[in-house]
């Protein structure tokens, strides 16, 4: 596994539209382990293949209150509903972030790491994270969507 370099907002690859996965190969599963690493290592909640230079439909989540890791290949939103308001931050645009509205309900789609077809049903973070991710693979940032303007954050370094 190796850490890859994030992309940032103004890089052109963020705003191209990712090709759909079409067979787990071997260099597929290493960029999976590889976004997971990064994510990881940037204390991320997602990560989009874009954001790491690679314009496939994969995104890695884990928002921390779950089962680990959510890989999400070729993922499709089928559902939304209600609706959450709160800040929302991306790798991509590091020490900032925005206010933005996204569903508070969703269903989605995806191949799990073995090409399966599963389907999610999330609320409340998740949620949010699925959205923000699928926009990633459609070359779209949140930015695009913030209520107001961004501001700084400072994250607190672990002891």
């Amino acid at each position: 596994m190796a850490l890859r370099t994030i992309r940032v907002q103004g890089d052109p690859v963020l705003n191209k539209t990712c090709r759909e996965v079409m067979e787990m190969t071997p260099r597929v599963e290493i960029l999976i382990e590889d976004m997971l690493e990064t994510m990881y290592e940037a204390n991320g909640v997602g990560l989009a293949a874009p954001q790491v230079g690679i314009l496939r439909r994969v995104v890695v989540i884990d928002t921390g209150e779950g089962e680990g890791p959510l890989v999400m290949i070729n993922p499709k939103l089928l559902e939304s509903s209600g609706e959450q308001t709160g800040d929302e931050g991306c790798l991509s645009v590091p020490g900032k972030a925005g206010v933005v509205t996204r569903p508070n309900h969703v269903v989605a789609s995806y191949l799990d790491e073995e090409m399966k077809p599963c389907e999610i049903e999330a609320t409340e973070l998740l949620a949010r994270a699925i959205c923000h991710e699928i926009e990633h693979l459609d070359g779209h940032l949140y930015t695009e969507k913030v209520e107001g303007d961004l501001h700084d954050v400072v994250y607190e370094e672990e002891e």
